[in-house]
């Protein structure tokens, strides 16, 4: 019997001026542990009429993490963090009771014809800690665990796995790893992993159990501890998951909660720019993305 479950490809969805690959939430597999939202950025090019300007819009219950494969992003949110993003490095921003931020492509970037390309995540906050303040974390590459086995390189990005643990300051337990492949190799791991796993293709090829694998999929494991598959040469994945959180989640726009009310007074706190709930952003706080009146809530299920 195969250990693959369900396979995820990208569909294609706005962020305003910017389109993106949506991989999560899927609607038979909403999240991977408290993996509840992942975009792939891009490749795109990007210069004077083409740019990532994503004003200020607000976060509650979860934490957000930014990591580029090429190009650069300028942070900036409520708490008073300005942070320039770079390939490699982690943006890990905790939204909490409430944060603001904005995303915007650095001045000196626009005229440079530079390509964009990276994931954002969301990692939704266990129950007791959705109300905590505002944080903000910013870890360089070069302080990433990284190692090489049998020719294959591998970067714990967050959470702790195989023996490791990443600087960045998660709140449950989980993993978010990149393997990158010189030649082709077989990948067994799955002792090192626990809870939920997935596997996404950004670039390659991923053989498993006599099926093969391209870019822009996601693979939802059966059992974590079951990874095997096979990387073909120049293969970059990235494996991610945790331990499932008790409670259901909710998502309404960039609100996630147990709590529907919760979700509601966050809608109500941001139509009315209630500044006590969603402080403005210093240096950054002439314009604000509307809550989109569309915008339908929806049950964040763990399982489909």
């Amino acid at each position: 019997m195969s250990n693959i479950g369900l396979v995820i490809e990208e569909r294609a969805a706005s962020i305003g001026n910017f389109m993106v690959g949506r991989l999560l939430p899927f609607r038979q597999k909403r999240m991977v542990g408290p993996f509840s939202f992942i975009d792939h950025m891009g490749p795109v090019a990007i210069n004077e009429r083409t740019n990532l300007d994503v004003d200020p819009h607000p976060h509650i219950g979860l934490s957000t993490l930014t990591y580029l494969f090429e190009g650069e992003i300028m942070h900036r949110d409520s708490i008073g963090s300005l942070e320039r993003i770079t390939p490699g490095a982690v943006n890990w921003m905790t939204a909490g009771k409430g944060v603001v931020h904005s995303e915007r492509m650095p001045e000196d970037m626009h005229d440079k014809n530079a390509l964009l390309h990276g994931l954002q995540i969301w990692i939704a906050l266990p129950k007791e800690l959705q109300e905590i303040e505002p944080s903000f974390q910013h870890i360089e590459a070069k302080d990433l665990p990284t190692w090489e086995e049998n020719g294959v390189h591998f970067k714990l990005i967050a959470g702790e796995a195989l023996g490791k643990k990443s600087p960045v300051a998660v709140y449950s337990p989980l993993y978010f790893i990149e393997i990158k492949s010189t030649d082709k190799t077989k990948i067994s791991i799955g002792e090192g992993l626990y809870g939920e796993s997935a596997l996404y293709i950004l670039e390659g090829k991923v053989m498993s159990e006599g099926n093969a694998y391209e870019p822009k999929h996601i693979l939802i494991a059966n059992d974590s501890k079951l990874c095997e598959f096979e990387m073909e040469a120049n293969t970059t994945v990235y494996i991610f998951g945790g331990e499932v959180l008790p409670e259901e989640r909710y998502i309404l726009w960039n609100f996630v909660s147990d709590d529907v009310q919760r979700l509601e007074q966050a809608k109500e706190d941001w139509i009315a720019q209630n500044q006590k709930a969603f402080p403005l952003i210093p240096g950054d706080s002439d314009s604000y993305v509307p809550f989109p009146e569309e915008m339908k809530l929806f049950k964040n299920k763990q399982n489909s």
